[in-house]
């Protein structure tokens, strides 16, 4: 069955020759020399050039010299295809072949560009999947950072919690005994579960407190870090983001430290646990007595987390930097995974401890009269609420300016082994769930 195409050129560059109207002409290997004189002879006589009689001639003769037994012989030339015949309409007139070579080219050509757009959109799916994948990595980091915050506060917590009651005891109650006969009066009147009155609300606290608190400050100064281009983080910057990470956990955390007060106070008992209590501040008091001594719970946590953190951080760069931490620090790049999670504590288990407990006690004595005035206005009602500023002058009238500093002995007690171990726990769980 005989098959062709004509194409046809308006334009003298598209079909390849110089000047006037061209066409190409597409035959297959077999075409009758017959039909080719039949397309001559209808060819746009508008052009003289076409019409002429010698063009003809000469296009035939040279069909003709490519032909036998009247029949058009395809050379093989590595492809199978059509033959390709271009009629010109210039001044040089002639008949003009156009390869298999070049049709194989051209089909080469589409193969490479059809190639080329596959592989800029497979690029372009390579990089949005890394991108959710980086998301969902960065995502899944950040879960195992919090959660290693919030382990550390839960193993600490619980482990002083009965020093944690005897210095609310002092706190709240205005206890005038000393430290011993305290212990024998919980001891006689609510036994030994009564150490541990309100540990459940207070970890339930502490746990998302020092969990963002945690997370917020390695956020932050890796981001100082980053803005100021230093090598490694300089003290200011150490301050300034253990001040922002104790901001951000106390606006956070704020509500469940209110309920926690108003359990543990005198009365608590009846406000029927965690729920009850939250019910009862909101029917009387309304949503924002969750908030109660949100400023000075504010003023003393942002200098409280610039020391913890500031002073924590001193020390560690300040053995790091050592002979000691040195031969340590290149021992342990040594051993790589070979070494425990305990020996993979950049300080060691003993230092972690001690630099953490340091770094609670500084924080702790700096700013626990805020701690006090903050409790104060926690305990107060909507009738007699006092400001801040009249709440810890009222303290001062009351019992001096020691006042201020009720309950530091025991609480200094309960903040050591709490900042030591948290510190401990923090650092080793990041380890133990690969946090980067």
């Amino acid at each position: 069955m005989l098959r062709f195409r004509i194409d046809s050129f308006e334009n003298p560059a598209a079909a390849g020759v110089g000047g006037g109207a061209g066409g190409g002409l597409f035959l297959e290997s077999t075409v009758p020399i017959s039909f080719v004189s039949f397309i001559s002879s209808r060819i746009d006589c508008s052009n003289p050039c076409l019409c002429s009689s010698s063009y003809s001639n000469r296009v035939l003769k040279k069909l003709a010299s490519n032909s036998s037994n009247g029949f058009f012989e395809r050379k093989e030339r590595g492809i199978n295809g059509f033959l390709s015949v271009s009629l010109s309409s210039s001044g040089n007139s002639e008949y003009v072949e156009e390869s298999s070579n070049s049709l194989l080219k051209r089909e080469n050509g589409e193969k490479m560009m059809n190639v080329k757009g596959e592989s800029v959109e497979k690029s372009q799916k390579q990089k949005q999947q890394n991108r959710i994948r980086s998301r969902q990595k960065g995502a899944m980091n950040t879960t195992k950072h919090l959660w290693s915050g919030a382990i550390a506060a839960m193993v600490s917590r619980t482990f002083v919690a009965p020093l944690e009651r005897l210095k609310l005891e002092y706190i709240l109650r205005g206890e005038k005994k000393n430290l011993f006969e305290l212990i024998k009066t919980i001891a006689a009147n609510q036994g030994l579960r009564g150490f541990w009155k309100g540990n459940f609300v207070n970890i339930l606290r502490t746990a998302p407190f020092k969990a963002i608190n945690f997370y917020a400050y390695d956020t932050y100064r890796k981001n100082l870090l980053k803005m100021s281009g230093n090598e490694s983080t300089t003290n200011v910057e150490r301050f300034l983001a253990g001040a922002s990470a104790g901001i951000t956990a106390t606006i956070l955390c704020l509500p469940l430290d209110t309920i926690r007060t108003k359990l543990v106070a005198p009365g608590g008992e009846s406000l029927g646990g965690v729920v009850g209590a939250f019910r009862h501040m909101l029917q009387t008091e309304g949503f924002f007595s969750l908030y109660k001594g949100l400023l000075p719970s504010i003023l003393s946590m942002a200098p409280a987390g610039a020391v913890f953190y500031g002073v924590y951080d001193i020390l560690k760069s300040a053995y790091l930097h050592s002979p000691e931490g040195r031969n340590r620090t290149k021992y342990m790049n040594q051993q790589g995974q070979e070494l425990n999670a305990f020996d993979q504590l950049e300080l060691g288990p003993f230092r972690t401890l001690l630099y953490g407990a340091i770094s609670g006690a500084c924080a702790e004595a700096a700013t626990y009269p805020f701690e006090v005035v903050r409790r104060q206005l926690q305990m107060q009602v909507k009738a007699t609420r006092l400001s801040p500023l009249a709440t810890c002058a009222k303290i001062v009238e009351r019992g001096g300016v020691p006042a201020l500093y009720a309950g530091l002995i025991p609480s200094l007690l309960q903040v050591l082994p709490s900042a030591g171990i948290s510190y401990f726990v923090y650092e080793f769980m990041k380890i133990i769930f690969k946090v980067e």
